[in-house]
């Protein structure tokens, strides 16, 4: 098949018209409840994709962990390094479940993340806040499911952006949310025996 330039030049113009139309449409700005949950991989590193978006606009931002913290990660050192005036950087877990084998201290570890969670999200100054794999310590119901929804619904200032990460996020969380992405897995090195890799997992 032979491609025809005037016709391609006339679709894609008709294309840009429909688009501007649409995009002409769009005019509000809000702060959104942003979830990332699948079982696929990229979750956090998807979320704090958006974490480094923010600080390049120079926009203040915050980082909470609740579950990864046994292990030192890319991101971390490099916020934490570089630019912690502009973003806020807290690792309160202390690992996965079947690390710490201690359910009463990872609940305890989980709650005080969530109050520190609370605080960046009610600081208006804050433009985005990641509470990275909050998912999993709502999912074990280490955190008041009803809690961390109403609160996102009644005390999150009107242009806070705040993301969610972390598999089986709840129905509720879903519910409430206005950006969902599902992180489907089709294929991954672990399954051939290919460890968690700096650069790619960390």
């Amino acid at each position: 098949m032979t491609d025809d330039p005037d016709r391609h030049a006339t679709k894609m113009k008709k294309k840009k018209a429909a688009r501007e139309k649409i995009m002409a449409g769009k005019t509000e700005e809000k702060g959104l409840v942003i979830v990332h949950t699948g079982k696929g991989k990229g979750k956090s590193s998807a979320a704090f994709g958006m974490i480094f978006r923010c600080i390049a606009h120079g926009m203040p931002c915050a980082v909470v962990q609740f579950i990864k913290g046994a292990m030192s990660t890319g991101e971390r050192d490099l916020i934490t390094a570089h630019f912690g005036e502009i973003c806020a950087f807290h690792t309160m877990g202390e690992g996965f479940t079947w690390e710490t084998q201690d359910k009463s201290r990872d609940i305890e570890m989980a709650r005080a993340a969530w109050e520190k969670a609370k605080e960046l999200i009610a600081d208006s100054a804050n433009r985005m806040v990641l509470l990275d794999e909050i998912n999993i310590a709502l999912r074990y119901d280490y955190l008041d499911l009803g809690e961390v929804v109403d609160f996102l619904k009644t005390a999150k200032p009107p242009m806070t952006h705040v993301v969610l990460t972390g598999r089986n996020a709840r129905e509720e969380l879903i519910e409430v949310a206005d950006l969902v992405t599902e992180m489907e897995l089709v294929k991954h090195p672990f399954r051939s025996g290919v460890k968690a890799q700096a650069g790619v997992e960390f």
